[in-house]
């Protein structure tokens, strides 16, 4: 009987232990350019109606190569970005398709009308 309570009990916790940690990891932007990204900001798909920079939910501010960026108040949908990096030259990032808890790429051959 004791065995079955602390299976219970074992179970219990593990179930609220994975309602705490949320849904998962949520959309994530991997950085696949050659650069480190200081500015990346989101807009519906063919609207320039751009949204926050996300790089501000990193902790050092920037998305390194071959790091991830959570990104959030984003819906799952077709989005352009705009990316920056550090001396001011920004880029655009046509018709990405971003899916529920997902990493979507970045990576230089995406990268469009950059000013230089």
């Amino acid at each position: 009987m004791r065995w079955i309570l602390a299976l219970v009990a074992l179970l219990s916790a593990g179930a609220n232990e994975a309602a705490a940690q949320g849904k998962g990891k949520g959309i994530r932007l991997w950085n696949l350019t050659t650069a480190t990204i200081s500015e990346f900001q989101l807009s519906p798909a063919g609207k320039n109606d751009w949204g926050p920079n996300q790089t501000l939910n990193d902790k050092d501010k920037e998305v390194d190569h071959d790091e991830r960026l959570r990104i959030t108040g984003v819906e799952p949908g077709r989005y352009d970005a705009k990316v920056g990096y550090r001396g001011a030259k920004h880029c655009f990032v046509r018709d990405i398709e971003i899916k529920a808890e997902a990493v979507f790429s970045v990576a230089d051959k995406d990268l469009k009308d950059c000013n230089k």
